[in-house]
């Protein structure tokens, strides 16, 4: 597929997402509120998060699909990497102020939460699980940190379910003065939420600041560019993230004695090579180094 329909299967998948968390959101507070349980209002809570970050990848990839132009020639991928930042941060400050309002309700006595509320958290888990695999198998195919950070975030708010779910059950089972387990269970999914916010963060922040590209893509890249006729070696090659794909710069070593326009001429055989490969090359800066 090329570049600006990854990008459109992208914003499809994240639009998806937001349907599906809303539905959600709406079904756990509602449910929380009536059957008492802190830990599925919570939860809830962490799906609206989903809304905002599923719209907030939507519009980094929509912007990341805008073609290039005199004021950002290198094109706007940049926008997805900013759009998963974005999204990391935003999960770290939810965990933290769910944290603070858990602790609260674990210092506050209140009623065990209903028996009904674990059939709404059975159903989110179910729901959220299958989100989680399919956007994740869209964002490994289109190389998104974006939507990758969607995804963990339908993964989180799996987990924090999960635990609602495992505290409202010890909870029920405990009877009276075990009501705080349900409050136990919502600090522990604060936890969980606030890791995920760390590890995405640090990827984010990678494709910011064009951390250096994995070590099988950069041996792809020097063994694609080795195979064009006319190229010795390969002397340096970069590539740094962008948007889906890659932008790369290469050194490659050809004949020193070749005219000047045979030199360019293999050049731009190396550019075509490595933007025709299946390694998501979006575009290639090729220096010719004169070798014996």
């Amino acid at each position: 597929m090329s570049p600006a329909a990854d990008l459109t299967r992208g914003r499809r998948a994240a639009l998806v997402a937001t349907a599906a968390g809303t539905f959600l959101a709406a079904t756990k507070i509602g449910a929380g509120v009536v059957g008492n349980s802190y830990a599925l209002i919570a939860d809830g809570i962490e799906s609206l998060l989903d809304i905002f970050s599923s719209l907030v990848v939507w519009g980094g990839l929509r912007i990341a699909s805008l073609p290039p132009d005199d004021n950002h020639p290198y094109g706007h991928g940049k926008a997805e990497a900013l759009a998963a930042l974005a999204v990391s941060l935003t999960l770290l400050l939810v965990a933290l102020g769910l944290a603070v309002q858990s602790v609260r309700e674990i210092l506050t006595p209140h009623h065990a939460p209903a028996p009904f509320t674990l059939a709404v958290l059975a159903g989110v888990v179910i729901v959220k699980e299958t989100l989680f695999a399919w956007v994740s198998r869209i964002a490994r195919a289109l190389g998104s940190t974006a939507l990758k950070a969607d995804a963990w975030h339908h993964r989180s708010d799996s987990l924090t379910s999960a635990a609602a779910f495992v505290g409202i059950c010890l909870a029920l089972l405990g009877g009276p003065g075990w009501e705080s387990l349900d409050d136990w269970a919502a600090l522990f999914a604060c936890g969980v939420i606030g890791w995920n916010g760390v590890r995405l963060a640090r990827m984010a922040v990678a494709d910011v600041m064009d951390a250096a590209a994995p070590t099988d893509l950069e041996r792809g890249i020097r063994t694609t560019a080795r195979a064009v006729a006319g190229v010795l070696d390969v002397d340096k090659c970069f590539a740094r993230k962008s948007g889906p794909g890659w932008l790369v710069d290469i050194h490659v070593v050809v004949d020193g004695r070749l005219p000047v326009t045979e030199g360019h001429r293999i050049g731009h055989e190396v550019k075509r090579a490595l933007r025709a490969s299946p390694l998501g090359i979006l575009d290639v800066l090729v220096h010719i180094e004169p070798g014996p």
